[in-house]
């Protein structure tokens, strides 16, 4: 026998017990905003918790408009924790173990300054706001000149 059949069977003996290990990983991590059916809900709830919160926070509202998107979300993302957890949760289930967390912590978290950069800037921008009303400067030269002519007329 040649030393190559002698190590078939333990070539055939590592396939069969590390096959399972490899069918237990998942294939491929989550995408943040990709269609997954339980995931997409899950994650666009707990974006949506983030938005609300830093818009109701005066602090985070500053934070936000620097740019400075996570940390805003950072000091009121405890009131987000249950979607958060909830994300976390079905993330387990599907991927494994241990890997909701991980998610929340990279890809999610990166996605999420994306994620309130384009929900919160149309907020932050200063619109100009049109009125019928000339500005207060012309208002006042205006006045001046027509009420001495009113005031001429009543004498």
């Amino acid at each position: 026998m040649t030393a190559v059949m002698r190590a078939l069977p333990f070539v055939g003996l590592a396939f069969v017990l590390l096959n399972p290990v490899a069918e237990a990983r998942p294939a491929r991590q989550h995408v943040p905003g990709s269609e997954h059916t339980v995931l997409a809900p899950l994650e666009e709830a707990a974006t949506a918790c983030f938005v609300e919160t830093v818009v109701s926070n005066p602090k985070a509202m500053r934070l936000a408009r620097d740019g400075r998107w996570y940390e805003a979300a950072g000091i009121t993302g405890f009131l987000c924790r249950p979607e958060v957890d909830r994300m976390a949760v079905a993330h387990d289930r599907i991927y494994g173990r241990g890997t909701g967390a991980r998610y929340f912590k990279g890809a999610y978290a990166r996605h999420l300054d994306k994620q309130l950069a384009a929900r919160l800037q149309p907020l932050l921008e200063t619109k100009a706001v049109a009125s019928a009303e000339p500005p207060a400067e012309k208002a006042a030269l205006a006045d001046g000149p027509a009420e001495s002519a009113l005031e001429g007329a009543d004498h």
